[in-house]
């Protein structure tokens, strides 16, 4: 097989600044991380895929255990009169619940929800494990699916019916414990963005017409893409006492009074997979952070009929010396060719590649060349696993600043209609301005462009950047941020 035609076999036909959904979608699959399902909404997760979903779980798990968060596992099917003690809960999901009526050829006395999410099976049994305010607050985590049966193209990672996630649910004494609950699980997922993925996000809270059902907060953490689009990447409620009360989650405080516990909830699911997906591949393939790729480096040897064994030996020697430090793959296969072997790392996205040829071996050096922009140099061989963890921090700190730079070039302020929905048009990006807090406002802007309020400031006294609403012109109230979104 020729070098052309191992191009044309691996090659990525779609422009991510031209057809970026096609682009997504042939990435996801060429790069070996996702294939579609026989039924439509759902996706089969490939090995490569589900290997970078384990390490971004490792790392967000580890932060949630380090707070005294344990794991647990609930059943993945709800009673349907568990799910109707908590009004909104039935509201918010009902049209996208899916229903198990039948077990074999027998009908069901009730109807089992596959759980859309799991606060309605999760809170009644911590409330049986709560008597006294010794025991709390408690802090339990599952890792699992859910079903959401949305009405969708299916996007994977973005968007499926069924899809990976962890979420927490925590019982309080008071609203000043939730809250910070709250807070602190935002922060987690901030830090997990910025510190693992490489993308730096946006931290507010959502409009109320916008909460999670039967939330009195939803706090959310927004991630920008390189089309302009907004991920809502991460979401954690301060559910107040709402959910205990539908749920019986009772405490005796000090004095063996009986008081309601205050819950919060949390979660973050492979729509960072999307995410990571969307910010930082290119027209060549898929690009990962060194944190999560599963592999951090290739060694690629380059070798004549009378080189071989010295530069296999070479480069097996220095990729052993390597694998004790980082997750090193070592490309010996003999029936393709380097420039194949090239491409195809490119695709997977692997973060850095060493070659070894002759002049390697014979100068006692290697090349190293990172995977977003092909920036090689030469390091001692003596010295190469301070060259290698140089190479990754420098890959991720690029990654970082380009997502940055991103987000930095794409936030506009807008007042008036047509300049809210003109500065959308052209720049797309988040565009802030005064809010009434009427959701009218928004459906103004939704119905003409397709973009909505993602996200309002945290803070819910800060002052509206103006003084009157962007859409209706009445006293504002606060400072929204609106923007397309996946």
């Amino acid at each position: 097989m020729s070098d052309t035609d191992d191009d044309q076999e691996l090659g990525i036909t779609e422009s991510k600044a031209g057809q970026t959904g096609k682009w997504y979608a042939e990435v996801v699959q060429k790069a070996g991380l996702a294939d579609y399902a026989p039924m439509g909404g759902f996706i089969v997760t490939r090995p490569r895929g589900y290997a970078i979903w384990e390490r971004l779980q490792e790392n967000l798990d580890q932060m949630f255990k380090d707070d005294g968060v344990q794991n647990a596992y609930f059943p993945a099917l709800i009673p349907e009169s568990y799910l109707e003690q908590e009004a909104e809960i039935v509201e918010g999901f009902d049209p996208e619940v899916a229903w198990v009526t039948h077990a074999g050829t027998e009908e069901l006395e009730e109807r089992l929800a596959f759980r859309p999410t799991s606060e309605s099976i999760i809170t009644p049994y911590i409330s049986q494990w709560v008597r006294s305010h010794r025991d709390l607050p408690m802090r339990v985590n599952q890792w699992c699916s859910v079903i959401r049966w949305e009405a969708t193209d299916t996007k994977p990672f973005f968007r499926t019916k069924e899809f990976l996630w962890q979420e927490g649910h925590t019982a309080h004494r008071d609203e000043a414990g939730a809250w910070e609950e709250t807070t602190t699980r935002l922060g987690q997922y901030e830090k997990l963005y910025e510190e693992v993925l490489a993308i730096p996000g946006m931290t507010g809270r959502k409009p109320d017409h916008d909460k999670f059902p039967g939330a009195e907060v939803t706090t959310t953490i927004e991630a920008l893409m390189p089309d302009g689009k907004s991920v809502q990447a991460g979401t954690s409620h301060y559910l107040g006492t709402r959910f205990a009360e539908a749920y019986d989650l009772y405490y005796t405080d000090e004095d063996e009074d009986e008081q309601v516990a205050h819950t919060t909830s949390w979660g973050l699911s492979w729509r960072a997979l999307g995410a990571l997906i969307m910010t930082h591949s290119d027209d060549q393939g898929l690009v990962l952070p060194p944190t999560l790729a599963p592999e951090q480096v290739v060694v690629v040897p380059i070798w004549q009929s009378e080189t071989k064994d010295e530069v296999l030996d070479y480069a097996a020697e220095l990729a052993a010396e390597l694998d004790a430090e980082f997750r090193v793959h070592l490309d010996d296969r003999d029936e393709r060719n380097p420039g194949f072997k090239y491409n195809e790392w490119e695709l997977k996205g692997v973060p850095l590649r060493i070659e070894i040829g002759p002049n390697e071996v014979e100068d006692g050096e290697a090349t190293l060349v990172q995977r977003p922009d092909g920036e090689r140099t030469v390091a001692d061989r003596d010295a190469i696993g301070e060259a290698v963890q140089d190479a990754l921090d420098d890959v991720y700190a690029k990654l970082y600043a380009a997502a940055e730079e991103t987000v930095e070039e794409r936030i506009h302020e807008a007042h008036g209609r047509n300049e809210i929905l003109g500065t959308l048009g052209r720049h797309g990006g988040y565009v802030k301005t005064g809010w009434c807090g009427d959701e009218a406002c928004e459906t103004e802007i939704k119905d003409q462009i397709a973009a909505e309020i993602v996200m309002l400031p945290l803070d819910e006294d800060e002052e509206p950047v103006h003084e009157t609403c962007g859409v209706c012109g009445e006293e504002a109230t606060e400072t929204a941020y609106f923007a397309k979104n996946y």
